[in-house]
């Protein structure tokens, strides 16, 4: 060891300026690990395999899982980029220290006390910070738990500009005549974009809520499929646009609807609109139903570099290098916290806009969030974006989740303008 070490230090010594330049560069690249946070319990010994066909889906079966969606349920592919487009690297990799619970830590610290497959940090078009964990790699396709109901409010923006969908206020029903008569079929999409749909519906990673009911008879062999999933939630708890109540219940019948408006699968419309236009290095996975219908809550699959080119995009406000993508009014209404209503408040940190959480803040900014710790945040003003993937145990309601935030708002307040 003290060899090889001694050995590095010889050639960096000896080498010219165009080589140290060279490995400085190399330095600010992707910077991979075998382990990470307690390895061994997330099936470090057996490659981080994905769980057999029926298993229970057990901690040592996360990583695999969460990064190899496609050997759990059916996908389709979303069209990447026919040209890619290539991020900056800055020259040096971000340094950063943030205070938590009366200790500061730095960005090292905190990759060793939390199970993130993959971090990365970006301002604009530069990347900052680029780390893996569990033998993950920037090939690896990082599931978007509910962050994938984002993609499916952007693709909503898009639909209304192209005048497939005629309005917000438009109930699901006009989308999906088969909602006719019930009062899910009632609910107007702006009302499912908020969820504030007032549809009785449990959703507490219990296991044993109406989200499990929901997603078991989604995707279970034998399912009639998605529509038929979302018609057995019957009855209404409050008035549309009332209550604010977390549900994939809300995003599923939106997707459908807007699958209904817009003739084609989710992925198709997404490859064609917004993937394929901002440079994607990869094709993305969305999952589908076992009818064979792109599901909205959840399963979009991408690269780490891909769901930051998404940030970035929605940083811009749907504008891609000159080119809106999605109608810029339409991101700005949907990632602007409201001052009033259900919505403006959803919990202590966060209120939220159209499938999107935004953070209790003076300053317009706005994340996507999925269990299990899928994290994007975004600060328009300075173009900051955070992309974060992980393997938490738990679902929801981890004490360590709270560390991220403030891990942002420093890195806002050293680097934001």
């Amino acid at each position: 060891m003290l060899k090889n070490v001694l050995l590095l230090c010889l050639l960096a010594f000896a080498a010219t300026p165009a080589q140290a330049q060279a490995q400085t560069q190399a330095q600010t690249g992707p910077v991979f690990s075998t382990t990470g946070p307690d390895a061994a319990a997330y099936g470090a010994a057996e490659n981080y395999p994905v769980a057999p066909p029926g298993a229970a889906r057990a901690q040592k079966f996360l990583v695999g899982a969460f990064s190899h969606f496609d050997q759990l349920a059916p996908t389709r592919p979303v069209a990447r980029a026919a040209t890619t487009w290539a991020w900056q690297r800055a020259a040096t990799e971000l340094t950063l220290h943030y205070n938590f619970r009366g200790r500061v830590y730095d960005l090292a610290e905190y990759l060793d006390r939390h199970p993130v497959t993959g971090l990365l940090i970006a301002r604009d078009d530069t990347i900052l910070y680029e780390h893996y964990q569990y033998a993950r790699t920037d090939h690896d396709r990082f599931t978007s738990q509910s962050m994938a109901k984002t993609m499916v409010s952007m693709l909503v923006g898009i639909a209304v500009a192209e005048g497939k969908i005629h309005s917000l206020d438009d109930s699901a029903a006009t989308y999906l005549p088969a909602l006719t008569g019930g009062e899910l079929g009632q609910t107007p999409l702006r009302a499912l974009l908020t969820m504030t749909s007032g549809m009785q519906f449990t959703e507490d990673y219990s296991g044993h809520d109406d989200s499990f009911r929901l997603g078991r008879d989604m995707l279970r062999r034998d399912s009639p499929g998605s529509l038929a999933a979302v018609m057995q939630f019957t009855t209404r708890a409050a008035a549309p646009g009332m209550v604010w109540h977390y549900k994939g219940l809300d995003t599923e019948t939106l997707a459908l609807a807007l699958q209904a408006a817009i003739r084609m699968p989710l992925a198709d419309y997404a490859g064609q609109r917004i993937w394929s236009r901002i440079g994607t290095e990869a094709t993305a996975l969305w999952g589908q139903d076992a009818r064979g219908q792109d599901i909205g809550p959840f399963g979009f699959n991408a690269t780490l570099r891909d769901w930051a080119r998404f940030a970035r995009l929605l940083a811009h406000d749907g504008n891609w290098n000159g080119t809106q993508l999605i109608p810029a009014d339409y991101v700005r209404e949907a990632t602007t916290r409201p001052q009033a209503g259900p919505q403006s408040r959803v919990s202590p940190a966060y209120g939220y806009g159209y499938q999107v959480w935004l953070p209790i803040n003076p300053r317009r900014q706005f994340a996507l969030l999925g269990v299990h710790g899928q994290t994007i945040l975004v600060d328009p003003r300075s173009k900051l974006i955070l992309v974060h993937t992980a393997v938490r145990p738990k679902p929801a309601n981890d004490p360590m989740a709270a560390e991220l935030l403030p891990l942002w708002n420093a890195l806002v307040a050293q680097l934001g303008d």
